[in-house]
């Protein structure tokens, strides 16, 4: 395969995991519009959110099991009909039933992209796998900057929130047309077979590292998630906070390379699992400008999380092949569908908790919304000890390879 049609079909996962990531920046900038239109409690915004989050692991498991048979190109027209389907039911949805089963249609596309997209780009760069990894998944934290940007302006704009989701149609179109047109790489003859990769998966590694992005996963992407509903009352603009967040995302990723070659993919996962925990903590008690602060730090502890587990599996465990790193993501995003509601619920108790006392609505808010980061804090937290066994771990199993 020549060099442009390699750097053509990384264009088109590009632009497959901008629309990806925009359905979650837009579905979390829209909470709000769709709590009014629907008369929906955020136990019920939680399980809106979470059909999103269990589509996503359903396509990736099938995905991986599937992909020695289907191959990149079929997953992605999978997932660009997943991704039509599921904006234009979200569109004519007229209540909770529709917004559930839209949601995990696209879920489902985006799953469907990550099946596809991650070994396909670990195949065109095989010499190079974490680096183009997470210059790959630049354009997750990429697309949530455009899709938080876009649903701040719109909502400004007092624009219905059916607009903000037609707005994704149009890269949706765009990755659709390169995928159609492009020719993909050929199966090579000595890849495992799907029953191989499989096997693999009992690796007490890759079982250690699956529950490790189950929390991973969680901290960044359950935190964005509710971005809105959390940081609403603490006097600035939660679509704001996200595009910057998610502005550091993509600019460390795409600088990937020294940091990851500096410090190994274990080094970087622990030292990141560090600045996501202090990071929530400290936006746990924060208003006003220190938001941006402790936002800031939140921001460098998540930005190779993601990416740099994919790239650990590809590197560290290759026999599990596209179906190891299709199972990571699922796991990633079935643990976020199973904590979502968990969440949801979590800001409903801690409101009523804190309306009990004379407070003004704002406070109340303010109140709820700094008591569920206290929550998610465990979660980064808990990763630190993960990470550092596994250090430890593997500095002493190195050492007693060269006694």
């Amino acid at each position: 395969m020549n060099q442009q049609n390699s750097n053509r079909l990384f264009v088109a996962c590009c632009l497959a995991l901008t629309v990806t990531a925009m359905t979650f920046a837009i579905r979390a900038g829209i909470l709000t519009q769709l709590s009014a239109n629907f008369e929906l409690s955020d136990a019920q915004l939680g399980w809106v959110n979470a059909m999103a989050f269990l589509g996503f692991p359903v396509a990736t498991v099938f995905g991986g099991l599937a992909y020695n048979w289907l191959g990149p190109k079929k997953l992605l027209i999978i997932a660009l009909i997943g991704h039509v389907l599921g904006l234009i039911l979200t569109i004519s949805a007229t209540g909770f039933g529709l917004l559930i089963i839209s949601s995990f249609c696209i879920g489902f596309a985006n799953g469907a992209v990550e099946a596809g997209c991650n070994p396909l780009v670990a195949k065109i760069f095989h010499t190079n796998k974490t680096t183009m990894l997470n210059r790959f998944h630049v354009w997750f934290p990429g697309g949530i900057v455009i899709g938080a940007l876009i649903s701040f302006a719109m909502t400004q704009l007092a624009l219905p929130w059916q607009s903000q989701i037609a707005v994704m149609l149009l890269p949706t179109i765009l990755y659709g047309y390169l995928v159609l047109t492009q020719a993909f790489p050929v199966k090579s003859v000595e890849e495992i077979s799907t029953f191989g990769n499989a096997r693999n998966l009992l690796n007490p590694l890759f079982i250690f590292m699956a529950f490790c992005m189950s929390l991973t996963s969680v901290t960044e992407l359950g935190t964005q998630q509710w971005i809105e509903r959390v940081l609403g009352a603490s006097g600035v603009s939660p679509m704001i906070v996200m595009a910057m967040i998610t502005g550091v995302m993509a600019v460390g990723r795409f600088f990937a390379g020294p940091f990851v070659h500096s410090f190994n993919p274990l080094g970087v996962l622990f030292i990141s699992a560090i600045f996501a925990a202090l990071g929530l903590f400290l936006m746990s008690a924060a208003v006003g400008i220190e938001v941006y602060f402790s936002a800031l730090l939140f921001a460098f502890g998540v930005t190779y999380f993601w990416p740099t587990m994919l790239g650990f599996v590809a590197e560290k465990l290759p026999n599990t092949g596209a179906l190891g790193m299709s199972v990571m993501g699922g796991v990633g995003m079935f643990s976020v569908s199973l904590w979502s509601p968990v969440i949801g619920r979590w800001i409903d108790l801690a409101r009523t908790e804190a309306q009990q006392y004379s407070l003004t609505a704002e406070h109340v808010e303010l109140i709820t919304g700094q008591a569920t980061l206290e929550y998610l804090v465990l979660f980064p937290s808990t990763l630190i000890i993960a990470f550092a066994f596994l250090l430890v771990q593997q500095k002493n199993k190195n050492q007693n390879s060269y006694a």
